[in-house]
């Protein structure tokens, strides 16, 4: 990992602690959680958990940039991990989905999300609900391990992205699937957004060009891609004032394409005959 990465990591990893510790409500009404950044009192990224089942308020802290527990085809029994946990809000939703039979897991590389997460599924009594603190390119899981992975606006704050699909493919189990929303860009976005730590923790500079991520997606060996939702993130005027003048607000506002939050869904491919034991056992 390049000193440019750790950096970006321990940014990420110092602002999402603090953010923590912040009331809920501070969080819903700022940009991503990234801090008050904004006179319009909404998540500029966030969809409405409201109607989902096993949505918990508390575990809500207003990160994420869409529903990928909505779209993830969980279903009774499965094994779920929820990369870039925070609180818990999409491991409570998956919880609801796979029932007291499942198993759902949530990674989180911030101690104090983690120590948040464990309160709050203490509280639910939600005794199959496990928090580990860990990295999402490093995921501290076996092989093998989930029928559905979920994330939720995480990937883009993460440098080294292919490290992050890498595992996410190595922990599902063949014909495993998962469901990512995330932050993505069509077109280039200004350096000096681009450039500022409070804004690469807000969900918005780390993200990459949508064919890209696709791209990335394909070549580290999913299949069947399909893109779930796709919305356009219209950043407030007073938030790009703070790093734009207003002949660069304009400039950027006019351009082609901007940025999208993504629901993402592939899938790890099947075990198939030739690969699942040696052809003299004839177990398959």
């Amino acid at each position: 990992m390049t000193a440019t990465e750790q950096e970006l990591k321990e940014i990420v990893k110092q602002k999402y602690g603090e953010i923590a510790l912040q009331e809920v409500a501070t969080n819903k009404a700022s940009c991503c959680g990234a801090g008050g950044c904004s006179t319009e009192v909404y998540n500029i990224m966030a969809d409405d958990y409201n109607e989902l089942d096993g949505y918990a308020t508390d575990a809500d802290l207003g990160l994420g940039c869409g529903l990928p527990t909505k779209f993830a085809k969980i279903k009774t029994g499965d094994t779920v991990v929820d990369l870039g946990s925070g609180a818990g809000n999409d491991c409570f939703v998956a919880r609801a989905e796979t029932g007291e039979t499942g198993k759902v897991y949530g990674i989180d590389f911030t101690a104090n999300m983690i120590e948040k997460a464990k309160a709050n599924a203490e509280k639910l009594g939600f005794a199959n609900v496990e928090f580990r603190l860990g990295d999402i390119e490093d995921i501290p899981l076996k092989d093998n391990l989930a029928d559905v992975v979920v994330s939720n606006c995480v990937l883009n704050l993460v440098p080294n992205k292919k490290a992050v699909f890498a595992e996410i493919r190595r922990i599902l189990k063949p014909s495993g699937h998962f469901s990512i929303s995330d932050i993505v860009l069509v077109g280039e976005l200004p350096d000096k957004i681009k450039d500022v730590a409070e804004m690469y923790a807000g969900c918005v500079a780390g993200a990459i060009q949508k064919t890209e991520y696709l791209n990335l997606i394909k070549e580290s060996g999913f299949q069947n891609i399909t893109l779930q939702k796709e919305k356009p993130i219209l950043i407030p005027d007073d938030i790009l004032g703070n790093y734009l003048n207003a002949e660069e607000i304009e400039s950027f506002k006019n351009q082609e394409g901007g940025i999208f939050s993504v629901t993402v869904y592939a899938e790890k491919e099947a075990l198939s005959k030739s690969n699942c034991c040696p052809p003299e056992s004839g177990c398959c």
